[in-house]
């Protein structure tokens, strides 16, 4: 029965539920580590997740970041 509760509520409020969690742990972040420290490591959060966005479509980075940086950045 507890199964089937589980189940139902993550097939039908999966976006609710994990937003739901994820503003948890920041709301708790905020309170333990303070402002600064819990927008350091979500920035940092955010930067692995899109590296490895990237690495799962495929794309190679350094091409990435020659189109990202100024010409002539590295040799």
């Amino acid at each position: 029965m507890f199964k089937d509760i589980i189940t139902d509520i993550w097939l039908n409020y999966r976006g609710r539920f994990l937003c739901s969690l994820t503003g948890l742990i920041i709301a708790s972040l905020f309170l333990l580590a303070g402002f600064w420290q819990t927008l350091f490591l979500l920035l940092f959060v955010a930067g692995g997740f899109f590296i490895g966005y990237k690495i799962d479509k495929k794309e190679d980075l350094v091409e990435w970041l020659d189109r990202l940086l100024p010409p002539g950045y590295h040799k």
